[in-house]
């Protein structure tokens, strides 16, 4: 009997450790933002991303509290707490409101803003300011955001500060010998749902940089 139970135990095991490992990519199968990669030097990447549509909530707090708050606000948004503006055939100017899913995309940000943290999700490609669902909560703003260039530092594992705070600084050293000039605070990237596994998480911190500036790397 001790023998069949360790044999179920460990049978149990080993499917959740395999649903582990592919639950987290197929759940992180979502629209990513459009960007061009310029450059790689090992984990870090000179990107330019193409214009993009952001759903934004400001949140004041520590940086985990900060994110978890923000999360929840702005999937409340995406799942259906929006209005849809859409005109009647034949009644114009009569409206309808209606509420509309928004799909999920990757990754959910979060940057720094002085004593508060901005969490924003992007929105899908499909959307435009015309056609985006209106965000029924007031916390929740809508910003459109022009192309612009970032260098990146990609890792693993989980987004614990001290995770975090690691690659930042390796990617602030990056920047500063390579003499790239970085505008506003660095920006923190998830893309994976809690239960993935450490090594099969992507998380990344991304700095932006001068648009106009000539980059030449040796």
């Amino acid at each position: 009997m001790i023998k069949k139970k360790w044999i179920i135990i460990t049978a149990v095991t080993t499917i959740s450790l395999i649903s582990g490992v592919l639950v987290g990519p197929v759940m992180s199968n979502v629209e990513i933002p459009n960007y061009e990669v310029l450059l790689t030097d090992q984990n870090i990447e000179i990107r330019r991303y193409q214009p993009m549509i952001i759903a934004e909530v400001e949140i004041k707090g520590d940086r985990k509290d900060a994110i978890n708050r923000g999360f929840r606000l702005l999937a409340n948004y995406i799942f259906g707490n929006n209005t849809v503006q859409k005109s009647i055939a034949m009644t114009a100017p009569v409206q309808q409101q209606e509420n509309k899913k928004i799909a999920m995309t990757a990754p959910v940000q979060q940057q720094s803003n002085g004593d508060s943290w901005k969490v924003s999700f992007v929105m899908p490609s499909e959307y435009n300011m015309d056609n985006l669902p209106k965000p029924n909560n007031a916390r929740v703003s809508i910003n459109e955001i022009s192309a612009k260039k970032f260098a990146v530092i990609k890792f693993s594992g989980f987004n614990t500060n001290n995770n975090v705070a690691t690659h930042e600084k390796q990617l602030m050293s990056y920047a500063e010998s390579n003499q790239l000039k970085i505008t506003g605070s660095p920006k923190y990237a998830f893309y994976n749902p809690p239960w993935t596994l450490p090594f099969m998480r992507r998380n990344e911190v991304m700095v932006n940089i001068n648009e106009n500036q000539e980059i030449n790397f040796e």
